[in-house]
């Protein structure tokens, strides 16, 4: 009688994404776009100051990564669901690649820098979007896309950690426009990746009215739309709150005189806590558990900034972001609930104003944040943003909560439902299973 072989066991939580061919593709290629926006950001920083030698000018740089986000998000949102997919992202990165290189161009003056700088951001939420979108085909809209978007999530965090570092140390081996160089090739590798690595979709939506009707009007329908709107919110709302720590983290060093040392622990201790309990929630919570626990942790994340009202020493600042940053890891939770809301021909755009969405939504924080800071203690700022901000998440998870539970009235006899005006109960099909009905 032949010898049983010892199976190998399955992988589980996030090693199961990399048995995913195109999953693998889609991963090198954001770990790649990533490194050629953080060494763009801080060589052209680099790169403006030094010939301009204004300090407005340097920060402006990094504000143009911000701000043409909701341009970008909402006039250009159909490009995700227009044309198809892998062609829309190539074409992106073969966009970002070729502003690089003429920023690299030592011809190019500091008007043309700042403008391309605001070209590659207006660009970058229809890619991110697209790509949002593009995971659900490849890992399905269950499980193993909630991970998926988690640990691209992940990444971005540890960008955060290690990124500026890098981008520092590159630049003393290397001139600004040197460093931009290698902005351009890890832009026109992701580009290759996703060309070979991914196949070929049809486009999600189908032709009729012109570019900028057809994004307004899936805008419209998104932010239209109860349920998807109350979940957009939770997801962009305590981020623009948890933004205050650490865009005061300077003043805030200052005020409890713990030196620029301070200052990179102070930021530094949001996203480990992120990413730290995103590892720990997507690999050892099952999918219901996530369910469960993410509107618990929605409406508690923002609470540990109170401390600050004790102006609390460096340590317990530190502890305090950690554990804001934990509760982050709802949105494991709220994305699942988001993607089964929106209908696939929607999926694009509705990614890509969320994409929009957050990254302006952070940018007002953080603009509210320091103006709040010209009039009061940094400690008093982070502590109203903690409290102001637990209060309007209980108020967004309780109306999650309500759309989750409400019928949607049925149609009247001989009219079919639209995608988004069929009854609720049918949209929370998926919903119902993850959370044990």
């Amino acid at each position: 009688m032949p010898e049983d072989k010892p199976s190998t066991p399955e992988p589980t939580g996030y090693l199961r994404l990399f048995t995913i061919r195109e999953f693998r593709a889609v991963f090198l290629a954001h770990a790649l776009s990533l490194l050629g926006v953080v060494v763009s950001e801080v060589a052209l920083t680099v790169l403006v100051y030094g010939l301009t030698g204004s300090p407005l000018l340097g920060a402006l740089t990094f504000a143009l990564g911000m701000l043409p986000y909701l341009v970008g998000g909402t006039l250009l949102s159909g490009i995700a669901d227009r044309y198809p997919p892998r062609r829309v992202l190539v074409l992106c990165d073969v966009a970002c690649a070729g502003c690089a290189a003429l920023m690299a161009l030592p011809a190019t003056p500091v008007f043309g820098l700042l403008a391309l700088r605001s070209a590659v951001a207006l660009v970058s939420p229809v890619f991110n979007g697209t790509r949002m979108a593009t995971l659900t085909d490849i890992l399905g809209d269950g499980d193993l896309f909630i991970l998926g978007r988690s640990l691209l999530r992940i990444v971005s965090q540890s960008s955060v950690l290690v990124g500026f570092g890098l981008g520092g140390v590159l630049l003393t081996v290397v001139s600004p426009r040197g460093a931009l160089l290698i902005t351009v090739c890890t832009f026109a590798a992701s580009a290759l990746l996703l060309r070979c690595g991914t196949r070929r979709r049809p486009a999600r939506g189908s032709g009729g009215p012109a570019l900028l009707k057809y994004s307004l009007s899936g805008a419209g329908q998104v932010l239209g739309d109860r349920r998807i709107r109350a979940l957009l919110l939770l997801l962009w709302v305590p981020p623009m709150f948890m933004v205050a720590p650490e865009a005061l983290a300077a003043p805030y060093a200052d005020q409890i005189g713990v030196g620029v040392a301070g200052v990179g622990l102070l930021m530094c201790a949001l996203p480990v806590g992120t990413i730290a309990a995103e590892l720990y929630v997507g690999s050892a919570l099952s999918a219901n558990t996530r369910a469960r626990v993410a509107l618990p942790l929605a409406s508690c994340t923002l609470l540990p900034l109170a401390v600050y009202a004790l102006t609390p020493g460096l340590l317990w600042a530190m502890l305090a972001l950690v554990l804001a940053g934990a509760g982050s890891a709802y949105t494991l939770g709220v994305d699942r609930w988001f993607v089964d809301a929106v209908p696939e021909e929607l999926r694009g755009r509705a990614m890509t104003v969320h994409t929009a969405g957050l990254m302006t939504i952070q940018g007002v924080g953080m603009a509210l944040a320091g103006l709040a800071a010209e009039f009061f203690a940094v400690s008093t700022v982070v502590t109203a943003s903690g409290v102001l901000g637990t209060v309007c998440c209980l108020a967004l998870a309780a109306e999650v909560r309500a759309t989750r539970r409400t019928t949607a009235p049925a149609p009247a006899p001989g009219a079919s439902a639209g995608p988004l005006e069929q009854p609720t109960e049918l949209r929370d099909g998926a919903d119902h299973h993850v959370t044990g009905g």
